[in-house]
Order: C-alpha cells, then structure tokens, then sequence
C-alpha cells in the first residue's frame, strides 16, 4: 500500500505543479517567443521529475519508487518532438544524481534516458499517425510504462525476481493507471488552454473587424462628402456653363435673325458689324466646347500628345500677337521677355503647349483690372525625383486679384474655382487650369503657383529640356 500512496501523492504533486504551470503560462508566457515556450516547457518537465522523486517511495536509503516518468509522457503526447524529449529524459536522470551518487541513481539516470530516446521516436510516429488523439496515448503511456518496469528488471539494484513478484505487481498497474489519470487531467487543462486562445484570438479578430470596419466608415463618410462636393460642383459648373453657353448662343441666333430680316434699314456697316460679333461668339462656343471635349478626353486617357520640334522664339510672337489686344483694350501692360541662351527648340507638342499658355494668359487678363500681365521664358534647373534637370520655365505673372493660400489647389481641380460665384463675376467655367495641369503632366512637366491675395499671382510651366 505504501507504493500507492506514494503514487497518489507523486500525481498530486504533478497536478499541482500543471496548474500553477497552466497560471503561468496564462499570464507571462502566453505572448513569448517560440523558442523560450520550448525551454520554459523542457525546464518544467524536468522539475516536475525531479519534485516525483523527492516525494517518491524510498524502498531503503537509495532505491526510490515515484512517478518521475509522467512529464516525459506528457510532453511527447502534447509537444511530440524528438530533441526536447531527450533533454527531458536526460536532464530528468540527471536530478535522480542530486538525491546521491549510488548505483541505484545511475541506474534511475540510465532508465530516464532510454525512456526520453523511446519517446523521441514514439514521436515520429505521433505526428504521423492517423490515429485518435486517445488512442496515441494510451499506446504512448503503455510503451513508457512497460519499458520503464523492464529497466527496473534489467538494470536495477533490486534482484529481478523480487521486483517482478513483489513491487512490479502493485507499481505498474498503479502506474500505469495513475498516468491515464494524469494525461486526462492534462489534456483538459490543455483543451481548456485552446479554447482560451481561441476566445482571444476571435476577441483580436473581432478588434480588428470592428477597427476596420471604423475605418471603412469613415472612408465612406469622407467619400460621401467628397461626392456631395463633387454634385455641388457640377450643379455650380453647369450653372455657370448654361450661363457661358446662353451667351454666344443667344448673340449668334438675335443677330442672324436680324441679318434674316433685314429690311434695308440695316447698312452695311451694321451688318458687317453683326458679323464680327456672331464670329466671335462662335469662337467662344467653339473653345468652351473644345474645353469640354479636352477634358472628357484626359479623364478617359483618350487624349493624343504629338511630339516634335517646337521653335521657342515663335511662342512669343504668337500669344503677343493674340493678347495685345485684349491688353490694349483693358489698359494693360503685357510684357514678354525670353531669356538670352536659351535653347531654340524643345521637344514638346506645340498645340498643347500654345493651349496650355492661352489659358494661363487668359486668366491673368481676366483677374487683372490694373497693372501688368508678364510672360517670360527662362531655363532652370530644379531637383526633381532624386536628379537635377533642366527645364525650361514658361512663367505668366499678373497683378491682379490673387488667390488666398489654402484655394491654391483646388484651382487646378475640374469644376471648382478659388470662388463658386467667381464666374458670375468674371466669367468662365472653371476648366482652364484643370485642363492645363493634366496636359503639363502628359508633357512630361507641371505647373506651380505662387499667390497671394489682393497681390497678383504667378503660376509657372515647367517642361523638360
């Protein structure tokens, strides 16, 4: 009887020492490396052999009777792996040494280590076996077992036949009961432990949904937003485009139908009058649908660049040629200038480019009521994308009404201007500088701005050399 007790007090003790393993892997080793869950486990088990043997049967001053073979069974039915499981058995014949160096404790050595390389290959088959979980280990427990009683017989102080008619019978059969007891008790705190992990990770799953879905909605209510913009945008662009429409549109049909009915009252001169002023309007209806139609084109990728030879010197002339009179007419100064050694051609396409120019020149002489409208030419070299460039810099600089800071870039987006009731004022759709910056970036540069309100404004073309 005094075999079983001993026993009972071994798995006890084992128990023990499974739940407060279980409350500190919980809380401090939950969240550590692989590597140090591998070592915290190995150091465990062999602790837990050594505390068997301290509370073992001690058949006379070195013979020891205990349990101290059940941690080895628990780690190669829950961790089977080969090399861990014979430092185990090692390490665990080693403390046998801390209680005398005897033959008895180089025998228990001995034993622990056949049993620690017996499980290591009982693991090579766990993890490749199709069988239950239950069924691996039994088989594991009663290898162990029966391995560890022909160890006793072969290598133990105890004469054979003593140990097999007199302890063998009340120790194996106890022992082997009591580690089914024990490995049940274990796999329920380790189900208990997955199913703990499993809460956790579906409560950090459920975190990151909701924080997600946080962000989605707030992405959606910003989109939203930037859809409600957009539709104010449009109801003001068509707005103003009604009102740019209307006006050639209502000049061309009045004054055809007055040429129509003309009863020769109207002179020649008021004809030709009439003429002029219908030609006009068509230009104005012809460039907003040109406008419309670009615009359509680069948001669809469908507009066509065609790059050549374009001569620097005749820009000058040609815009000087078409604003001179409209700077004439408002009284203002237009100044163009080009710098001295600037390369005479660039490769570029001389349509977009001229487009590009007209609108800017056109918008200074809009916003501009006194002073000067100035265009110059220059070459400049400009870190861009980790390189120094050359560019050659077509810069339009006015006086007129400027644009506050935080309008400077919504300017250049489609529909939108500095001012929503700017047009009503000066006119225009808002698509000029929208169209000129996605054609600078088709020609390889882009446009800058510089303004200041109630001070003017510069905006800059740079294109690549």
């Amino acid at each position: 009887m005094e075999y079983l007790k001993i026993f009972f007090v071994n798995t006890a003790v084992l128990i023990t020492i499974a739940y407060l393993a279980n409350l500190l892997y919980k809380h401090l080793i939950t969240y550590a490396p692989k590597r140090v869950k591998q070592v915290s486990w190995v150091l465990l088990a062999i602790f837990a052999g050594w505390i068997s043997s301290f509370f073992g049967y001690r058949l006379d001053d070195h013979v020891i009777f205990d349990l101290r073979f059940v941690p080895i069974i628990i780690t190669t039915i829950a961790f089977p792996q080969p090399f861990p499981l014979i430092l185990i058995g090692f390490g665990t014949g080693l403390t046998r040494l801390t209680f005398g160096w005897n033959e008895a404790a180089l025998a228990g050595m001995l034993n622990l280590s056949i049993l620690g390389f017996l499980c290591a290959g009982l693991s090579f088959w766990i993890t490749r076996s199709n069988a239950s979980i239950i069924k691996k280990g039994f088989i594991v427990i009663l290898a162990v077992n029966v391995m560890n009683a022909l160890n006793i017989t072969i290598f133990g102080v105890i004469p054979a036949t003593e140990y097999i008619t007199e302890i063998m019978p009340i120790t194996f059969p106890s022992g082997l009961l009591l580690s089914i007891l024990f490995a049940l008790i274990i796999w329920d705190f380790q189900m208990e432990l997955s199913r703990n992990e499993q809460i956790r990770r579906a409560n950090e799953l459920l975190s990151a949904q909701t924080e997600e879905l946080h962000k989605n909605e707030i992405v959606l209510e910003e989109r939203a937003k930037q859809l409600m913009l957009a539709s104010q945008y449009k109801s003001e662009f068509l707005a103003n485009m009604s009102h740019e429409l209307r006006t050639p549109l209502n000049s061309i049909i009045n004054l055809s139908q007055l040429i129509e009915e003309n009863d020769n009252s109207t002179t020649g001169e008021e004809i030709a009058e009439y003429g002029g002023i219908i030609h006009r309007s068509g230009e104005e209806l012809l460039m907003l649908i040109n406008d419309i139609l670009d615009l359509s084109k680069v948001e669809a990728g469908r507009l066509d660049i065609i790059k050549e030879q374009v001569n620097v010197s005749e820009i000058p002339e040609l815009l000087s040629l078409q604003f001179s009179v409209i700077a004439k007419q408002k009284e203002l100064e237009f100044v163009v200038s080009v710098s001295e050694n600037l390369a005479p051609t660039i490769i570029s396409d001389p349509q977009r480019l001229q487009q590009i120019l007209r609108n800017l020149l056109s918008n200074a002489f809009k916003f501009t009521q006194m002073g000067s409208v100035m265009l110059s030419i220059r070459a400049e070299q400009r870190w861009e994308d980790g390189q120094d460039l050359n560019w050659m810099v077509f810069e339009v600089r006015d006086s007129g009404i400027g644009i506050a800071e935080e309008k400077r870039m919504i300017i250049f987006e489609a529909f939108r201007q500095a001012d929503g009731t700017i047009s009503r004022k000066y006119g225009g759709t808002g698509l000029g500088l929208s169209i000129s910056h996605d054609l600078a970036r088709l020609l390889g540069g882009f446009i800058t701005v510089q303004s200041e309100e109630g001070k003017g404004s510069i905006f800059s073309l740079y294109l690549p050399i």
